[in-house]
């Protein structure tokens, strides 16, 4: 769990979301959850257009695409600032280190990561929605990182998801700073429950990866587990699998619990499958029986305290 031994999660974010008054317009966006999250992680804020020598406030500027090829410009002066926020982005992604994760500003032409405008011209109408040239290249060096933009984040389940994969993969990334193959034993234990509401083919794929590692190199078992930690995180937890996680927890309770404690329990997973309250309500009983019995394997279990308390905010927006 993400205890005082953990590593702090590291995130990039766009300086604009409530960090700085970058803006084109010379203004900030306001973001509550990056000052929500600012206790519990390092924050490495970067603006890449004020990076390439664009000033606040400064005209905006759009991608165009033609002929095949994607160029950042500048309408109002003319300005092709395609090499500069490639030469920008490459620098400092190659130079940044490791990194857990991305917050980076929606449809913005250097941040976006999906749903940024691509026009025809440089006065033309929007053709399609891409990734900016920054928001690209983070996707494309960083392809395993938690990168999310500031509007998804006000939704539950994808907070949720992100939040759950930033601070694995800062869990992880002490793991791989300090290999051992208790260190990887351990590691996979204490997500075994997590893993299983994500993807639970790829956790037992994971748990053969522990098995086998006394096969090989150390450094080629934490590098297959990693890639298939991927794969595991890459979408959000799904209600069956997360159900299945839970009644395997519930297993470790069948005969402590009474036949009414065990019935409210059934009840409580029934109305979260059906959306009439979220998984913190089955996870507090769990919790609660934890406490009562002490056991052990599952005190440990990333599935119950994923992220710190205080960032469980259980607030939704509903978009996505």
């Amino acid at each position: 769990m993400s205890g005082p031994d953990s590593p702090r999660p590291i995130v990039v974010v766009s300086e604009c979301l409530e960090l700085a008054a970058v803006r084109y317009n010379g203004q900030s966006i306001r973001a509550p959850f990056i000052r929500s999250l600012e206790p519990h992680v390092e924050l490495r804020p970067i603006c890449p257009e004020v990076s390439i020598g664009l000033g606040v406030p400064r005209d905006p500027i759009r991608i165009v695409e033609s002929g095949g090829q994607r160029r950042l410009v500048q309408p109002s002066t003319g300005r092709d600032l395609t090499t500069e926020m490639v030469r920008f982005s490459e620098g400092f992604l190659s130079s940044v280190g490791e990194v857990d994760g991305f917050i980076l500003k929606s449809r913005s032409p250097s941040c976006g990561i999906k749903d940024t405008k691509i026009h025809s011209g440089p006065e033309g109408p929007p053709v399609g929605k891409d990734a900016g040239f920054f928001g690209k290249a983070v996707l494309e060096r960083f392809p395993n990182a938690a990168v999310e933009h500031e509007g998804r984040l006000t939704n539950l389940r994808l907070r949720h998801h992100f939040l759950t994969a930033l601070f694995t993969w800062a869990r992880f990334r002490g793991l791989r700073s300090d290999p051992s193959a208790a260190a990887l034993v351990r590691f996979h234990a204490a997500n075994k429950l997590l893993l299983m509401g994500h993807d639970e083919t790829a956790m037992r794929s994971l748990g053969r990866i522990v098995a086998r590692q006394s096969d090989g190199p150390l450094e080629q078992s934490v590098s297959e587990y990693e890639i298939g930690l991927a794969r595991a995180l890459a979408r959000p937890v799904r209600t069956g699998a997360t159900i299945n996680a839970l009644m395997h927890a519930l297993g470790f309770f069948k005969d402590v619990l009474s036949t009414a404690e065990k019935t409210h329990f059934l009840d409580t997973l029934a109305a979260y499958r059906a959306e009439r309250v979220g998984v913190e309500a089955p996870l507090a009983l769990l919790r609660s029986w934890v406490a009562r019995t002490g056991e052990e394997w599952l005190r440990d279990q990333t599935l119950f305290s994923p992220y710190p308390e205080a960032l469980m905010d259980l607030r939704d927006s509903g978009r996505s």
